[in-house]
């Protein structure tokens, strides 16, 4: 029988002499896990919710919804499913509670014998030394103390506290309980709703223990409201759909993106990267330039210096042949009327910042204009989407076909780092995330990548050293 436990009635606060149970959330013969909410139990003051400690089966329920139950009063008993039904009838009978005043069974230990003046108290009650001779110098009744240490001893808290004048309530909230509704006996849930709705207490017939006034007593006489429109009930807009036929691009699209999905074996890699430098640099750098490059620039200069260092990136996957190249042709994805298309930047990895920002410029004028060519569009080693100017944060891109990776671009944002000084500052910041072909890129491969990607971000004055 060790393993079956009893479920009493909980004190909280020294104030607590019973409560009522609201109502059970869990069956008899109901399994429940540590967290699980067991049943509500309404006080004087609240009404509060009892989570389970441990994963149990709730195999007798003893107490009833809406009964009242001093503290440490048994309310149910839990024990596994093993336990038989014989055990857990013997432990409920046999179960005594502590004695609603307090007292544990024992006797104190022989206490000395005080002063003449100060009266000496006899009790048989458990309480600590310091207790009782707090009790004695001030004359403090122990009757109606509630213990609060183990098995209902008194503390030395416990009589302080009642030696204590009781404090005056203080009402505050926007449902304020006038002083007049002290003198009802309902709970404080059904004070506050009769305060918000105008209910005189004085006419509400109690349903609870002793005729307490419950909650649902008072619910029962708010009248609901009326409805706020007599109308008829709400005829929806006819919403007819506007059938739009694909172009060629889009099925050329969709197609393709179809495949890749289907047939490429996808996975991710992400990183943040600061561009605090980059951002300080291509300010002077595009006043030097001549031409105003954009961050998307950049990225695409340093993208197409880590593909020349990492060739098994820049890749295309041809059934069961993977062909890597020398130098970077990168699919730049453009947004259009009539879809996601990706035009070719060929041999970033060789261009300068202006050329790339000149070239990129115009294909992306021609790509909106509807001025692209076949040789524009067949190709590429890898691929750049960039929607931080459309506000998003971060995202994962589909692999364009037959590549082997696309690197998603988020927007930049502010965050709070530490700096080398160990201070704490403000930096900007850009999501990175690179999705891979797992077919023919391992994850060590598309890491290291990423890692001198970073590099080249984060020290921007690299992309100029290995310009023509």
């Amino acid at each position: 029988m060790s393993d079956i436990r009893p479920f009493t009635m909980p004190k909280w606060g020294i104030e607590m002499t019973e409560g009522t149970i609201s109502e059970w959330m869990v069956e008899e013969g109901q399994a429940f896990s540590k967290g699980d909410l067991l049943c509500l139990i309404e006080t004087d003051k609240i009404t509060n919710e009892v989570e389970a400690e441990f994963d149990s089966v709730l195999r007798k329920r003893i107490a009833d919804v809406g009964a009242t139950y001093a503290v440490g009063t048994l309310l149910g008993v839990f024990a596994p499913e093993e336990a038989s039904d014989e055990d857990v009838e013997a432990f409920a009978g046999g179960y005594k509670a502590a004695d609603a005043s307090g007292s544990a069974g024992k006797k104190s230990a022989p206490q000395a014998q005080a002063p003449e003046e100060t009266p000496v108290i006899q009790t048989n009650r458990a309480i600590s030394p310091e207790a009782l001779k707090f009790a004695q110098e001030h004359g403090i009744d122990l009757d109606p103390i509630i213990g609060s240490g183990r098995a209902g001893r008194i503390t030395y808290q416990d009589v302080y506290q009642a030696s204590l004048p009781a404090a005056q309530p203080v009402l505050k909230g926007t449902a304020d309980l006038a002083i007049e509704l002290d003198a009802f006996f309902a709970s404080p849930l059904a004070k506050r709703l009769a305060k918000l709705n105008g209910i005189d207490l004085a006419g509400v017939q109690g349903t609870g223990p002793k005729g307490r006034i419950r909650k649902d007593d008072v619910l029962a006489l708010i009248k609901p409201a009326a409805p706020a429109l007599a109308a008829g009930p709400f005829s929806p807009s006819p919403n007819p759909a506007k059938v739009q036929r694909m172009d060629r691009i889009r099925k050329v699209v969709a197609r393709r993106l179809t495949q890749s999905k289907q047939d490429i074996p996808h996975f991710y890699l992400r990183m943040t990267v600061s561009v605090e430098a980059l951002l300080a640099l291509r300010k002077t750098a595009n006043l030097v330039l001549g031409v105003k490059a954009s961050i998307n620039d950049y990225l695409l200069k340093a993208c197409g210096m880590a593909l020349a260092k990492h060739p098994a990136v820049n890749i295309q996957v041809h059934g069961e042949a993977i062909h890597s190249f020398d130098h970077a042709d990168i699919s730049v994805a453009v947004a259009t009327q009539s879809g996601l298309i990706t035009p070719i930047l060929r041999g970033v990895d060789e261009m300068r910042i202006e050329q790339i920002a000149l070239a990129s410029r115009d294909l992306i004028e021609r790509a909106q204009a509807g001025k692209l060519g076949h040789a524009d569009l067949e190709g590429g080693t890898f691929s750049l989407s960039n929607l931080g100017m459309f506000g998003i944060d971060q995202f994962d891109a589909i692999i364009n076909p037959p590549q082997g990776a696309i690197l998603a671009v988020g927007g930049v944002k502010r965050a709070l780092v530490e700096a080398d000084d160990g201070e704490a500052a403000f930096e900007s910041q850009l999501a990175l995330a690179l999705s891979c072909d797992h077919r023919a890129i391992d994850g060590a491969v598309g890491a290291s990548f990423m890692a001198t990607l970073r590099g080249f971000i984060e020290q921007p004055e690299t992309l100029f050293e290995h310009s023509c």
